[in-house]
């Protein structure tokens, strides 16, 4: 089949089968091209609410199919890839969790949305990479064990000199790529672009971007800016549906290694396979985990929305 034959043959299947397509941003573009909703993880998990369908299909990593399970446990919920996980979300064990909180007993856990249901089961709120600032400035709480990404977390830091902050040694692998280097070499060949990054890139990358912000914001403030030159500091796939979305604009990668080995899991094969019932796998929770899980992200919607 060529690319535009098994796009055909899936938008088929998944209407004769009745299955709701949900694909991260940080996927191909033709994976994008086939599903029904695209965006960040959380977008995706609160999209399904109100969904006719009743299986999903996550193109994306584990915790995101988790995330969808947790507030949607009423569908069938399929991993578009079974060996898709997240290096940033597995490297929290629900045992060092608790280790941090022994230690620091007065401090509220912070879980950023990328880590393991059991891990949101032990933390009091949820956090995603737009709402973090927001959300932990709500906080009563006046100590706050941030996990487990140290860079995110050292981002709100910054933000919130009032918050005392503990974190855990962990963060994204792939963002952690971006040197400053990558920076001033990217700035030095287009002077003229602007360099928007994720947060979960270290702080000599974040200090210097001319905007900060997750995924979704990034593709906002390009759409909404006159500029025609841009510097991307994520996964390399954001610039590529940045091209496709702005072609009258040019996009620069910040480095040839932002490219998460995860997310190329997934393909249109596999993508295919799962509707025709042999590959994916489907995810199962206990519900007292669901439920534990939950409540940190019900406690992120209510002081963030």
């Amino acid at each position: 089949m060529t690319i535009r034959e098994m796009q055909n043959e899936i938008l088929r299947l998944k209407k004769e089968k009745g299955v709701l397509i949900l694909a991260h941003s940080y996927e191909r573009q033709e994976i994008l091209e086939i599903a029904d909703v695209t965006g960040d993880s959380y977008r995706l998990a609160c999209s399904v609410k109100g969904a006719k369908e009743q299986t999903v299909l996550m193109c994306g990593v584990r915790f995101m199919a988790e995330t969808v399970k947790i507030l949607a446990p009423e569908k069938r919920v399929i991993l578009s890839h079974k060996d898709a996980g997240c290096p940033m979300a597995d490297g929290l064990t629900p045992a060092l969790l608790k280790e941090l909180q022994a230690k620091y007993p007065n401090a509220v856990t912070a879980a950023y949305i990328n880590t393991t249901a059991k891990v949101k089961a032990l933390s009091d709120v949820c956090v995603t990479s737009s709402s973090a600032v927001k959300v932990l400035s709500r906080l009563a709480d006046k100590e706050i064990l941030f996990v487990p990404d140290c860079n995110l977390g050292g981002y709100c830091k910054k933000r919130l000199p009032e918050k005392t902050f503990h974190f855990f040694n962990g963060g994204c692998p792939v963002h952690m790529c971006a040197r400053l280097g990558d920076v001033l070499s990217a700035k030095a060949e287009h002077p003229n672009a602007l360099l928007l990054v994720h947060p979960e890139c270290g702080a000599e990358v974040a200090e210097r971007a001319d905007y900060v912000g997750s995924t979704s914001g990034i593709t906002d403030f390009v759409r909404g800016s006159s500029h025609g030159e841009f510097i991307i500091g994520t996964e390399n796939a954001i610039a590529e549906h940045l091209e496709y979305e702005f072609p009258d604009k040019k996009f620069y990668r910040l480095s040839q290694n932002l490219v998460c080995a995860d997310m190329r899991l997934t393909t249109l094969k596999s993508v295919w396979d799962c509707l025709a019932e042999h590959g994916g796998e489907e995810i199962i929770l206990d519900e007292p985990l669901r439920l534990a899980a939950k409540k940190c992200i019900d406690k992120m919607i209510e002081l963030g929305g």
